[in-house]
């Protein structure tokens, strides 16, 4: 995270900013330069030097959005609304007051429409002079401005997606059409010359990171994306299935998000490359050039009968109208909307036009129906792979792709069983081996052994079978642990054998966690009786070291042996997310297995570095040499490698009882990924438009794996009705939480309180006019009622998530996995904070 990127601008930083801005130097040379990136990061310097910590795109960002509102300002003055005001009008005046005021248009909702305006004026020397002037021009080569025009559409850029290839690209026109006395240009004909780009916040105030712009342009590569984007202009739907995707990433992005990344992406790229095919200046880069380039450059995918193509049909068929008509306007519409009408001369045929648009209607019916059905089939595959993963295990070819956070998006296409092809051997440990995969790039292939070890391989024997059995445990153990929200390198089971993961520079540190002492512990802690037990559970870390039997290591060894994995070098940072991780996993898997009456007694794990996110997640393998599990929390029954390590002697009798300690833990570990108990969460809104309040808790229900129904009702006017549906959800035994959403007087919640066991939460709309007022209704209850009152829908649903998470696992395990992936995000935005502070 850069300087002060999500931060409000406050009065002192701008101040600063128009102290530097008001100095006649800069202000030459933003008048009088295109590419002004130097500029403005000299104007950070300077800002820097006056104790304001932002970058230059901040501050161009910041310089832009200025002069627009000043010009909105000041062309009301100028109109006779003395009325519209803006702070810092005054300073702004004075830098600007020489500049021209343009008349912006109302239907730009707040876009730069300043280029466009002055288009409709008529241009003389001095007109052309302010508009180099006032959009930042200097005499550049026609070349150069040519290469602009790459896109004649409107696209709105986010900020961290304005690169070197644009850095400062908006309202730009052609010079030899200015140029000139005859330089009128018509407003319809310059739209195909100007293109306006504005910075437009549909990334709810967060920018995209590296992480999130790889995981989008992974599912873009997916063929099925490209086919349904490929020609189709109402593409929303597209969108929100790549947003529903990205979600399963654990990545929050609305459909208009995504679809402003993947213009702006689109767009950088072909100025990019459209500035190097005129300039011949192939020095200039963009992020993610490679990736998008690969996408790009394909052959089209779309079969010639899905495609929407005006040319295509224009020669079908139609011979006789181009004849008669000449060449035909055809703009492309809107799925719904009708045709746009074509200009014909005078002598054109009615009959024969209404047949040209009768074909043309239906060709573009057919491409409609085409691409709704390939997204309604991609869709039903998505939402079918949802509820078979637990037959992912039992048959693993049969689910084409299974989503995980660190998986490239070529993982969906991977072959399975034995087609995957292998690549050369990676490494290899006492009971895995690890390939390389030539077709999926940044996976690899963890092929399990039928070997089992003890003490760093002293006692060393084949077990038949274990190969399966580990396999198995590993591949539920990840995919509850991932289904949760806690990034792991699993990708999918890929045979009885082997499982798909996120190729991992791995740290070399085992990291232990325990809940009782027995083990190792108790001889380096004499002293501590065995079944002493943690709380919190107690973490400590050992250092791989077969030669010197894993000595244990403190975080101040690991921090000051200053690894390196994959460009990320381990930090206190680090080491205090893998901690803090460690914890989390063992709590969650702890909690999973209490439903099995099997008590988690330890747990040892390795985290690695993934080599294209960057990002720190749980590697290597969980099975049953992993842990010690005493069910009943008896040791004596214990079902882990350890009764393997008890032996004094290794018998083929002997072997068979540690197998089936094995097959008993992999048949029950299965189970950790379903759940007994049920609930559900029932909303009741005391008016119809209070929907999009409780929508919002309905999704983020949905994020927890709680059902969620709504109902409408109101206990003023219909209490009766009220307490029948009330009455109808007690009745059929499924524990249910009632959210009750009313404005205004809220009598829903202390009615439905008062005449209930279950549990009850207000969750009041409020509005800006009477809110203050409204809430004491939620707030101000009867003697015995307990109806607590939160105002937030996503916190009415972590309310009922933590009420259901008492006694449901998996419930539990989201909302553990959410405290600590919040409490990861802020560790890491605090050591950018500091790395810039530095």
């Amino acid at each position: 995270m850069e300087c002060g990127v999500g931060k409000h601008w406050t009065e002192e930083e701008v101040k600063a900013l128009l102290s530097v801005w008001s100095e006649k130097s800069i202000r030459k040379q933003l008048r009088g330069t295109l590419r002004n990136k130097g500029i403005f990061i000299y104007i950070a310097k300077r800002l820097q030097e006056l104790g304001v910590c932002r970058d230059w795109k901040q501050c161009r960002a910041k310089y832009k959005n200025l002069k627009y509102e000043y010009r909105t300002v000041k062309y009301a003055h100028n109109s006779g609304d003395a009325t519209k005001t803006m702070k810092f009008f005054h300073d702004l005046d004075a830098i600007l007051r020489y500049e021209p005021v343009l008349q912006l248009g109302a239907a730009e909702n707040g876009r730069c429409s300043a280029t466009e305006a002055r288009l409709n004026a008529s241009p003389t020397t001095d007109s052309t002079q302010e508009i180099l002037e006032d959009e930042d021009f200097n005499n550049s080569s026609l070349a150069a401005l040519e290469a602009t025009q790459i896109k004649k559409e409107t696209i709105d850029i986010d900020d961290d997606s304005i690169s070197t290839t644009s850095e400062d690209r908006s309202c730009t026109p052609v010079a030899k059409r200015i140029v000139g006395a005859d330089n009128h240009i018509p407003l319809e004909e310059a739209r195909n010359h100007f293109k306006v780009i504005t910075i437009n916040d549909t990334g709810a105030g967060r920018h995209w990171s590296d992480n999130e712009v790889r995981a989008l342009i992974n599912i873009w590569s997916d063929e099925k994306i490209q086919q349904m984007l490929e020609g189709a202009t109402r593409n929303k739907e597209i969108f929100e299935e790549i947003a529903r995707r990205l979600m399963k990433h654990g990545i929050d992005r609305d459909w208009k998000q995504c679809r402003t990344k993947y213009k702006n992406l689109k767009y950088e790229y072909r100025a990019l490359q459209k500035e190097n095919e005129h300039l011949g200046n192939p020095r200039r880069k963009m992020r993610f050039y490679e990736e998008i380039d690969d996408i790009l450059k394909r052959q089209p995918l779309v079969p010639s009968s899905w495609r929407y193509e005006s040319s295509s049909l224009l020669s079908v068929s139609v011979g006789d109208v181009t004849a008669n008509t000449g060449s035909l306007g055809i703009k492309r519409k809107t799925w719904n909307d009708e045709m746009s009408p074509v200009p014909l001369k005078k002598s054109a045929s009615e009959n024969t036009i209404l047949q040209f648009q009768k074909l043309l209607t239906e060709r573009v019916h057919t491409v409609t129906e085409g691409k709704k059905l390939l997204l309604e089939k991609l869709c039903k595959q998505e939402e079918m792979q949802d509820l078979n993963r637990t037959q992912l295990y039992a048959d693993p070819s049969a689910i084409q792709q299974v989503p995980a956070a660190t998986a490239p998006a070529a993982i969906a296409m991977a072959p399975a069983g034995s087609e995957l092809k292998l690549g050369k051997k990676v490494n290899e440990g006492k009971t895995k081996e690890v390939y390389e995969l030539p077709d999926i790039p940044g996976c690899v292939l963890m092929q399990s052994k039928d070997q089992i070890t003890a003490g760093n391989a002293a006692r060393k024997d084949r077990m038949e079978g274990k190969a399966a059995i580990s396999n198995t445990t590993t591949s539920c153990v990840f995919q509850l642990l991932q289904e949760a929200g806690i990034k792991t390198a699993f990708v999918r089971k890929h045979s009885d054998t082997a499982f798909i993961a996120a190729h991992c520079e791995m740290i070399p540190i085992e990291w232990v966690c325990r809940r009782i002492a027995t083990g190792s512990f108790l001889k380096r802690n004499p002293g501590v009786k065995e079944g002493y037990k943690f709380y919190p559970p107690k973490i400590e870390m050992f250092f791989k070291d077969d030669a010197n039997n894993d000595p244990q290591w403190s975080e101040e060894q690991l921090i000051e042996a200053k690894f390196c994995f994959a460009g990320l070098t381990i930090g206190q940072t680090e080491v205090d997310i893998m901690a803090r991780s460690t914890q989390a996993i063992f709590e969650i898997l702890e909690k999973s297995w209490q439903p099995q009456n099997c008590t988690l007694v330890d747990l040892k794990i390795e985290f690695g570095v993934n080599i294209l996110t960057k990002e720190i997640v749980l590697a290597d393998v969980i099975d049953n040499d992993s842990w010690r599990l005493w069910p009943s929390g008896d040791r004596s029954q214990q079902k882990d490698k350890q009764s393997y390590r008890d032996l004094k002697e290794v018998t083929p009798e002997a072997l068979q009882m540690v197998k089936r300690n094995f097959e008993w833990v992999a048949e029950r570990v299965e189970l950790l990924l379903k759940t007994k108990s049920q609930g559900r969460v029932v909303v009741l809104m005391g008016s119809p438009s209070d929907l999009s309040h409780c929508e919002k808790i309905k999704k983020a229900c949905a994020t927890f794996g709680i059902p969620c129904e709504l109902r409408v009702t109101s206990a003023h006017k219909g209490p009766d009705e009220t307490l029948r549906i009330k009455a109808e959800y007690e009745g059929d035994g499924i524990p249910t939480v009632f959210v009750a959403v009313a404005g205004r007087s809220n009598g829903l919640g202390p009615v439905m309180s008062g005449n209930t066991a279950y549990p009850v939460v207000n969750c009041p709309p409020l509005s800006a006019d009477w809110g203050a007022q409204d809430v004491w209704s939620s707030l101000r209850l009867p003697s015995g009622l307990g109806c607590p009152t939160t105002l937030s829908p996503e916190g009415a649903a972590q309310f009922a998530a933590q009420i259901f998470g008492l006694n449901n696992h998996l419930v539990w395990a989201k909302l553990r996995s959410s405290m600590l992936n919040t409490w990861i995000s802020l560790k890491q935005a605090d050591k950018k904070l500091r790395e810039c502070t530095l």
